[in-house]
This record gives structure tokens, C-alpha cells and sequence, in this order.
């Protein structure tokens, strides 16, 4: 039997039972995948990271990310929580307040930059390693009520917003709705998932409007992922950068920096603050980053 060292972080906030919890496993090399899945479903967490030496040499690390369900190929909570687990840990050298990461996902070289306070890490920024996309057409505005309990006219369907695809490297179904009240009803019926959204190009819905409850954010959202074994998600950074892109084709800017806060979780006594930025230029998204803090909660060991 294997013991292997783990830690857990809240990350997208600078609280304790705050955020999306995250379980990152140390020394990982030579667990098989089956037994990754294992620990992943043993932790029953949105997503456990697992540390690996990198095998491309621009990499500083290299990492899976598994849900209770199924390996993904990039997510962002995991990504920002173990940047800021190796820089605390001392596995990367800061300089200028500053250390920087590569991890190399399934998706590609993700580059993250952790922020450091008084010596410590606390905060992070990645880049993703693809471009938003958008997805072919979804089902119909009043299907996709359905599935989420609302009436149809709680979704906006209009010139200005309507349900969209996009993804950043894990596609989502974007969904606006109007207000908070109507995102707060919310509640995905199973069934009715399976028959309008499993067999989809984005099978996953980030259900967001434009009536966030703090100053200066943006947007507030709510993510479900059946797919994923997963009922909501506190802070889904995956689907934040995929909001951008979203985002993005609906602000008329022909070169400079976007920025939105994004606030999530709220709902379910987890909140979390995501930051988001796209850069364009000639119209399109040249660039989006994904920022947020994490705090440490627990370490110990686990036996697989």
C-alpha cells in the first residue's frame, strides 16, 4: 500500500468553507489512472488535482485533473488552487513578489503567475492555453427552461443575450437569464438534462445573469455538470473563461482589455469571486486570463 501526501484549499476566496474546495495529491507518479479516478470519487470534490513530474521541459509541473466522474483536460480552480500549493510548498522560486508556473494539462502549457504577500502565496493568474470557441446552435431557449425548472420567459433569448456554446478548452452552454431571483430558482431536473443537453456539444450549463449582488462585479452565475457527477459547482473556472469569450462578441472594442468580476457560488454558502480578462485586438480575443485567491484548509495522508 501507497501513502501519498495531500493537501485541500478553498480557492476563489480568502476564506476558510468559502470557494470551491480542492484536493491536490502529491508524489503522484506511477498511480494509474483507475486509481486517480479512485481517489477522486474517495474525495467527492468538484476536482482532485494530482502532482506529476512535467514531461515537456517548458513545463514546471505536470497535472490531472479528475472530477468524482471523469478526467478533464483543463479546469481553472485546480489550476489556480495547486500554482498557489507549489509556490507555498516551495517548489517553484519566486522573484520580484512574483513566482511563475507552467502546468502542463491535457489541454496544452498553462502559465500561471502567483502573487505574493509579505513572502506568501495568495493570490494567482492563468492564461489559457486555447482561445475561446463557440459551439454549434443549442436547443431551444424553452427547452432548456424546462430542464432548469424556470418559465420561459426567466430566459433571455434576444439580440442582446441568448443561450450560446463556447468553450476555452472544456465547452459549456452559456445561458442568461434575467435577474437573481430567477437564478436562484433554479434546480436541474435529471431526466429532462438526459433527454435536451447529454448528447450536446456542451453538455454542461453556466447559468449567469447581469444583476450581481456585490460593487463592481459583473456577472453572477451558477454551474451545473451532471456529466461530471457533479449537482453545482461553487466556482467553476473553466466555464468563467468560456463566459469571456461569450462576453466578449457582445462589447464592441477593436483593441484593449476587458475585465469582469464574476460571483458564484453564493447560492450555495460557498462564495466565490472570479476574475476574469480578455485582451483583444482587431475585434477578437487575443487573450483571456482567469485570477483568484486560495487558502489552505488541510493536509494529511491518504493510503491508495
Amino acid at each position: 500500500m501507497t501513502r501519498l501526501r495531500f493537501h485541500t484549499l478553498d480557492v476563489f476566496t480568502d476564506r476558510r468553507f468559502g470557494g470551491n474546495p480542492l484536493a491536490v495529491v502529491l508524489g503522484a507518479d506511477g498511480l494509474p489512472g483507475d486509481r486517480m479516478q479512485a481517489v477522486a470519487r474517495e474525495f467527492n470534490l468538484s476536482e482532485t488535482v494530482f502532482v506529476l513530474p512535467a514531461t515537456d521541459p517548458a513545463a514546471t509541473h505536470r497535472v490531472r485533473i479528475f472530477t468524482p466522474a471523469r478526467e478533464l483536460p483543463f479546469a481553472g480552480h485546480p489550476t489556480l488552487g495547486t500554482a498557489i500549493l507549489l509556490a507555498r510548498l516551495g517548489q517553484v522560486r519566486p522573484a520580484n513578489g512574483q513566482a511563475a508556473i507552467v502546468l502542463e494539462e491535457a489541454v496544452g502549457l498553462v502559465p500561471v503567475a502567483v502573487r505574493l504577500e509579505s513572502g506568501r502565496p495568495t493570490f494567482a493568474q492563468l492564461t489559457t492555453a486555447k482561445l475561446p470557441e463557440m459551439g454549434p446552435p443549442p436547443p431551444p431557449a424553452a427547452d432548456l427552461a424546462s430542464l432548469l425548472s424556470l418559465p420561459s420567459e426567466a430566459i433571455l433569448d434576444d439580440a442582446a443575450d441568448r443561450p450560446e456554446a463556447h468553450s476555452c478548452g472544456l465547452p459549456y452552454l452559456m445561458v442568461p437569464v434575467r435577474d437573481r431571483t430567477a437564478l436562484a430558482r433554479a434546480a436541474m431536473v435529471d431526466d429532462r438534462w438526459r433527454r435536451t443537453l447529454r448528447e450536446y456539444w456542451a453538455p454542461d450549463v453556466y447559468l449567469f445573469c447581469r444583476d450581481p449582488e456585490l460593487p463592481g462585479s459583473a456577472v453572477r452565475a451558477r454551474m451545473f455538470a451532471p456529466e461530471f457527477g457533479i449537482v453545482e459547482d461553487p466556482a467553476t473556472g473553466s466555464a468563467a473563461v468560456a463566459l469571456a469569450g461569450y462576453l466578449a462578441r457582445r462589447q464592441a472594442l477593436g483593441a484593449g482589455t476587458l475585465r469582469w468580476t464574476v460571483e458564484q457560488g453564493f447560492e450555495m454558502g460557498r462564495p466565490s469571486l472570479l476574475y476574469l480578462e480578455a485582451d483583444v485586438a482587431g475585434g477578437s480575443v487575443t487573450a483571456v486570463r482567469l485570477g483568484g485567491g486560495a487558502i489552505e484548509v488541510s493536509e494529511g495522508m491518504i493510503e491508495v
